[in-house]
């Protein structure tokens, strides 16, 4: 007996609506985030970065004017836009407004991305661009939806699963037998309240989590391209995964737009099962709509090459990008899990010389472990950047992060943007005389401990990181008027 072709209006209504809750959060973050961190007083001014690069190579409507005006303008208006397409209000009003909408978000946040430098150089940042392009072209509520697109959603999903747990395979030995959780949930970005009782599961469980995670990475994505119902038990289960990496931690909207993502998995049969709905007349394609999506695959399909062989590659890149649109992107996470898990905290005095006598003060962040007795906050999807970027700042020595060196010199002065990004100012009347910043080893505290002290984090002093700095200081100065910061 002969079946209908799928149909995917309702996956459509839930994928725009789905993405335009994404983009919403991208662009508070932007606007809420990007002067303390790249504004024209930020940690890494954009305007100093145009310097160094060719509109060709990082396109963006920044290298037209950079100013902070024009950033909490597009900010601004990409929150804007994003909320008509959350209402539903873009999809409502014909298939060219639709379209317009959805460009301007791609290229708003494309503008950010492309000279956001460390500070937006994630990869659910390229995701949502590969995920928002392909918007443009999904058409308003009175059109079919291309089954084409749809198929090119599940080609981002097998390559940010299928990436993902290749790069396990060939990274850290713990993937491979089965150890990995014993340290993930405590040496990850930004724990969250359940991590620590994640981390506190039994061996046997953590192994069970390991092999789950491999299996849904490795296994399942060949079957999002299968027919039904292959398809919607391959969804189910990664529904189910991305939910558990949301329970258990903060990785900003990564897991969210992957759920988004994976709506593509599921069709309206699927739907109506669940949500008795009757789907409206929809307008086939004509000839200038049909004509757009063969150059749209043509497109995609060429730009397809560098990640698909970069997928089985030795020498497989993680999180990349092959052209400066990222239209067709190349994912993976957690190759590595660090085994330890360092923090730098930075502390303060007002002390006009330094002895052994010296009392600091400990600056608190938004999310990253600090206060020990200080409960692990709930943040994603929202993504706190500069709290993400001190966590990698951990694992090196400082001249590979020079911004820090900028940090500490807003910090001396009291800035405002940058007291905007954290949580506690301990010198809240005048600035301090020196700022340090102490490496700590941070461990969860055990059952008995935790119930002895309420304490969720036991720590212990490394070494420093950064020696007591002023802004008398001669050198520190020199650094700062090299990199043009002072």
């Amino acid at each position: 007996m002969k079946t209908d072709p799928p149909s995917y209006w309702l996956t459509r209504l839930f994928f725009q609506r789905a993405l335009g809750f994404i983009y919403f959060i991208a662009f508070l973050a932007a606007a809420q985030q990007f002067r303390g961190l790249v504004g024209e007083h930020g940690l890494l001014p954009v305007h100093l970065f145009l310097k160094q690069i060719v509109f060709w190579n990082s396109p963006s409507l920044f290298c037209f004017d950079a100013s902070d005006s024009m950033m909490a303008t597009i900010a601004w208006l990409g929150v804007g836009l994003s909320l008509l397409a959350v209402s539903g209000v873009s999809e409502r009003s014909g298939i060219y407004f639709s379209a317009a909408v959805w460009f301007l978000l791609w290229l708003f946040y494309l503008s950010f991305v492309n000279v956001g430098q460390v500070f937006w150089g994630f990869g659910w940042e390229t995701m949502t661009l590969e995920a928002g392009f392909l918007a443009i072209f999904l058409g308003s509520r009175d059109t079919k939806t291309p089954a084409v697109l749809i198929w090119f959603l599940r080609w981002v999903l097998f390559r940010l699963m299928f990436g993902a747990g290749l790069i396990k395979l060939r990274g850290d030995p713990c993937w491979r037998d089965w150890t990995c959780m014993f340290y993930h949930y405590q040496t990850q970005p930004l724990p969250n309240p359940l991590s620590w009782y994640f981390h506190h599961l039994p061996h046997a469980v953590q192994k069970f989590q390991t092999a789950y995670t491999l299996f849904v990475e490795i296994v399942v994505p060949w079957l999002y391209f299968a027919a039904r119902p292959f398809c919607y038990f391959a969804g189910i289960l990664t529904v189910i995964f991305q939910g558990c990496l949301i329970l258990s931690g903060n990785l900003s909207w990564l897991n969210y737009l992957t759920l988004v993502i994976c709506l593509s998995c599921f069709d309206d049969a699927f739907f109506k099962k669940f949500i008795p709905v009757v789907i409206p007349t929809q307008a086939p394609p004509g000839i200038l709509r049909k004509t757009i999506l063969g150059f749209l695959s043509a497109l995609v399909l060429c730009l397809s090459l560098g990640p698909a062989v970069n997928l089985f590659s030795p020498r497989q890149m993680m999180n990349a990008s092959f052209e400066p649109l990222h239209l067709v992107n190349t994912y993976g996470a957690f190759g590595a899990v660090t085994k330890e898990r360092n923090e730098i905290i930075l502390e303060g005095t007002e002390d006009e010389l330094i002895s052994a006598l010296t009392k600091w003060r400990e600056y608190e962040f938004k999310a990253k472990p600090g206060d020990v007795h200080r409960l692990p906050g709930v943040v994603a999807p929202y993504h706190l950047r500069l709290d993400w970027l001190l966590w990698f700042a951990a694992m090196d020595d400082w001249r590979y992060h020079p911004w820090i060196l900028n940090l500490i010199w807003k910090l001396l002065q009291n800035d405002k943007e940058i007291l905007k990004l954290i949580d506690k100012n301990p010198f809240p009347d005048q600035p301090p005389r020196f700022i340090r910043a102490v490496l700590y080893n941070y461990r969860f505290t055990t059952a008995e401990e935790k119930k002895r002290t309420g304490d969720w984090w036991s720590r212990k002093p490394l070494r420093l990181y950064l020696p007591p700095i002023s802004l008398e200081n001669e050198l520190f100065r020199r650094l700062l008027h090299e990199a043009g910061w002072e």
